[in-house]
């Protein structure tokens, strides 16, 4: 899942986001008020945490524009008040939770993954392919009943996969979706990451689910 922390103290944005990326969520940050409503409207973020002190467009403005245009966008803000007045507006003004700094990262965390439980359809936060499952919240993956430990990036890899089971996927739009990168046809990064994919998903079973379409990509199917 991804989350954009809009942040005006370096410091602390750098804290949270090692933290979320240990917990193999995919974070993008800004420090801008500006740039940060641009990129909360054009991505679908799953989750938006808001510093109210943004410099250019404050948070108070990214709130009430988003919540016109992203009513279901969920929104924890971040914020060094302790006035409950402040707290209160912030959640009037549409955020659907707040933590005070300074704050326990086990607790942000916590915070994270009810208000991801909460906004999403419950189909969407455990994905299944055959006997493969993959807990979109709890970042957990199981293959017939047994847990499979995964990198950071080889768990957003499947995930992608997941979301796009059936469907064949071109190595340039799993670069985009995972690496945030612009396609190098010199790279062989993602068959190096579905090879290490496929000890862990595949080996072992009779059925693979991962197989490789020749000239396009690669394909997650039970078929």
């Amino acid at each position: 899942m991804r989350v954009l922390i809009a942040e005006n103290d370096e410091a602390v944005a750098s804290f949270v986001r090692k933290g979320l990326e240990a917990e193999h969520y995919a974070v993008d940050v800004s420090h801008d008020g500006e740039q940060a409503r641009a990129m909360a409207g054009e991505f679908d973020y799953d989750l938006l945490m808001l510093d109210m002190n943004m410099p250019r467009v404050d948070g108070s403005s990214i709130l009430q524009q988003l919540r016109t245009k992203k009513p279901g966008l969920p929104i924890l803000v971040l914020t060094k008040s302790t006035r409950i007045e402040d707290r209160v507006r912030c959640l009037d003004l549409g955020a659907d939770d707040f933590v005070g700094l300074p704050f326990s990262f086990a607790e942000l965390s916590a915070r994270v993954r009810a208000l991801l439980r909460r906004s999403h359809n419950p189909a969407k936060l455990v994905l299944t392919v055959a006997d493969l499952s993959l807990d979109r919240v709890e970042r957990r993956v199981q293959r017939a009943g047994k847990r499979i430990e995964l990198t950071a990036k080889e768990f957003s890899l499947l995930e992608y996969l997941m979301l796009n089971a059936g469907r064949r996927v071109t190595r340039a739009v799993i670069i985009e979706h995972v690496w945030d990168l612009s396609f190098d046809t010199s790279t062989n990064v993602v068959d190096v990451y579905v090879n290490y994919l496929r000890r862990k998903i595949d080996d072992g079973f009779e059925k693979k689910l991962i197989r490789t379409v020749r000239g396009v990509g690669y394909e997650l199917s039970a078929a």
